[in-house]
């Protein structure tokens, strides 16, 4: 048997430790991504609006 996890049971550290927490709380006060995907939607969607901005 390859995949030895336990069905349900799942541990994080950065969770455990509060650095997910601290990442959603800055993103939601500033405004800015964490993610890499997050953030080339923001970049993405400035330059979409630069563009075709009257």
């Amino acid at each position: 048997m390859t995949n030895t996890k336990i069905p349900g049971v799942s541990f994080s550290l950065k969770r455990a430790i509060g650095v997910t927490k601290l990442k959603r709380l800055f993103t939601q006060k500033t405004g800015i991504p964490t993610t890499k995907v997050g953030m080339e939607r923001k970049i993405g969607g400035m330059i979409i609006n630069a563009i075709f901005k009257k």
